[in-house]
């Protein structure tokens, strides 16, 4: 079984994206980067992205992880934005039931593209 199935596929996906913006928009360390964006938007591409991170059906055709985040470089995006980021994703699933295990290896296939989004 996948990790996208072991999670809960598409449903959980669905519920914990608003979760996980919620969490990211309230806290002073990241929402400032959020300014400017369409939410609307953002949450379809961020469930587009979790679902290809965790073994699901690929459906996402945008810009890659360096040129989605080029913008944010101005902004002083750096590593410890990004921890806050796996902190709030890993946060967001363990409340929606997800295992110790599948947390792990989640947060580990996201934190593999740390150096494409701080373009290292």
């Amino acid at each position: 079984m996948s990790l996208y199935d072991r999670l809960g596929g598409e449903p959980t996906f669905t519920a914990a994206v608003p979760r996980f913006y919620a969490r990211m928009l309230t806290d002073a360390r990241v929402a400032r980067f959020f300014d400017e964006v369409d939410m609307a938007g953002q949450a379809l591409k961020q469930q587009a992205f979790l679902t290809f991170i965790s073994g699901g059906p690929v459906n996402y055709s945008g810009k890659d992880m360096r040129e989605a985040h080029e913008h944010l470089h101005e902004l002083g995006l750096d590593d410890s934005h990004v921890d806050v980021v796996l902190e709030h994703l890993a946060t967001t699933l363990a409340g929606l039931g997800a295992s110790a295990e599948d947390l792990a290896q989640v947060v580990a296939l996201a934190n593999s593209l740390r150096d494409d989004v701080l373009n290292r």
